[in-house]
């Protein structure tokens, strides 16, 4: 899979960081949620845009890695990334 040229935001209602990847040829719409970057990546409460952008720049290569993992067993339009997607079983 590969990223397209965007660089991730912010979503509007600070609920994740949006980002874009490329599964089969199609864009795909991801979303990792502020919950999960709070879970899992030492996000702290009430980060900064600033801050939840480099969290997810740290993070970014096990949220690409799960998203990829979601999107084989699940192919979709558009994924949420939650707390739950990044815990072992």
């Amino acid at each position: 899979m590969e990223t397209i040229e965007s660089e991730p935001q912010v979503t509007a209602n600070r609920r994740g960081v949006a980002f874009t990847l490329v599964h089969q040829g199609r864009p795909v719409e991801c979303v990792v949620t502020t919950a999960a970057l709070e879970a899992w990546f030492w996000l702290e409460p009430r980060a900064t845009e600033a801050r939840m952008l480099k969290t997810f720049s740290d993070g970014y290569r096990r949220i690409r890695a799960i998203a990829e993992r979601r999107l084989l067993a699940h192919p979709a339009t558009t994924l949420e990334l939650t707390p739950e997607d990044f815990a072992r079983p």
